[in-house]
């Protein structure tokens, strides 16, 4: 995914409109100029961290920025191989600074007086303290954040063994640990047992285990903070009266922070799980009565990164997910973006977008000089 965003912008880089000329008022000509932002500050999180520097470096470096590159110390390996490739490509020294280091640098970078723009993926509190930041210096910032992305199944939906493996995939891929990750799935109510079912089954069939085993479907958490954190969301689901189906607890897989893919059913929207952010493998099935219910509930949320309806109509499918205020919505798919489409969120899962033509916009300012061909 990361070379396909880097050759995409660079396709999209090619035809972008750089410059251009446009009539003015009058005897006026404006010439309108796309121009560097600046000094970029890129802080990438854990979960995907070579992927989303991609989805920042791409623009930034197409649009003429320089890039301090701030991965987190969970997963600091993985930048040192794309500085080798950096250097292997050519790119002159200065351009990418590649710094891991953890939170406090991070706030020491948002807050030089040197950059001109940050780029941020990660929760949103942390992303609102990054946005305060830049607003009380007027600092250009684009915000990737959390999200609690509901996959609407509609009632003419005929689930098949494929089907309930793509939902069930976009609710854990990556164990869960995904910011568009589609874990509020919305079932019709009379549906509800036998979508749960088809679920359960194909969550049982994931194969936990060694994440560099070909065969694995669900690897471990980062860290036991982490498996803490996931382990105490599923205990609140079972407190606040939701039904654990499958999963909730600890495969006998060392060494490694590992939890088995969890499946609630019969979830209420207004509980714990259905709200917050887990960040793990587990999902809830949440009832609906009608369609109007089914966008009510999905868009209930103070998330709104992206979303997926499922149905055996195309064009309802794209009518309905227009009516859901996320930045992404697919039909019939579990994808949460496009490298040559716009990504980001509504509401608290960000500002800004990253991907497609949008991203080289959020990297550039606009100038604008006015020709006047002559004065009479």
């Amino acid at each position: 995914m990361a070379v396909t965003t880097l050759r995409a912008c660079a396709e999209i880089g090619a035809g972008y409109p750089w410059s251009g000329t446009r009539p003015g008022t009058g005897r006026r000509t404006l010439r309108v100029r796309r121009l560097p932002v600046g000094v970029v500050v890129a802080i990438v999180p854990w979960n995907a961290p070579l992927f989303v520097a991609a989805m920042k470096l791409a623009p930034a470096l197409a649009a003429g920025n320089t890039v301090v590159l701030k991965p987190p110390l969970e997963t600091p390996l993985h930048t040192y191989l794309l500085a080798e490739a950096a250097v292997e490509a050519g790119l002159p020294e200065g351009v990418l600074s590649i710094l891991p280091a953890g939170a406090d640098i991070s706030e020491l970078l948002v807050r030089d007086p040197r950059v001109d723009k940050v780029s941020f993926t990660g929760s949103t509190a942390v992303g609102q303290q990054v946005g305060a930041i830049c607003g009380a210096s007027l600092k250009r910032c684009t915000l990737e954040l959390g999200g609690k992305s509901a996959a609407v199944v509609l009632d003419d939906f005929e689930l098949t063994d494929a089907s309930a493996r793509m939902l069930v995939n976009g609710a854990m891929v990556n164990a869960g640990q995904v910011c568009a990750a589609q874990t509020r799935v919305l079932v019709p109510r009379a549906r509800h047992d036998e979508i749960v079912g088809a679920l359960s089954a194909a969550t049982r069939a994931l194969r936990v285990g060694d994440p560099l085993s070909a065969t694995t479907d669900i690897g471990p958490l980062i860290s036991q903070r982490q498996r803490d954190r996931v382990e105490r969301y599923i205990r609140l689901g079972v407190q606040e009266g939701a039904s654990l189906v499958t999963g909730g607890g600890r495969p006998a897989i060392e060494p490694g922070w590992y939890v088995e893919p969890t499946l609630f059913a019969a979830v209420d929207n207004a509980m714990t799980i259905a709200r917050e952010e887990i960040f793990g493998p587990v999902a809830a099935v949440i009832p609906y009565r009608d369609e109007a219910e089914a966008i009510a509930l999905a868009n209930d949320s103070e998330y709104g990164l992206a979303g997926a309806v499922w149905t055996a109509d195309a064009d309802r499918g794209e009518s309905v997910a227009g009516r859901i205020r996320t930045g992404t919505v697919a039909v019939n798919s579990p994808s949460a973006l496009d490298a040559y489409g716009p990504f980001g969120g509504f509401k608290s899962s960000g500002y800004g977008r990253e991907g497609g033509v949008e991203a080289l916009d959020d990297y550039t300012e606009s100038q604008t000089i006015i020709l006047r061909t002559s004065i009479k």
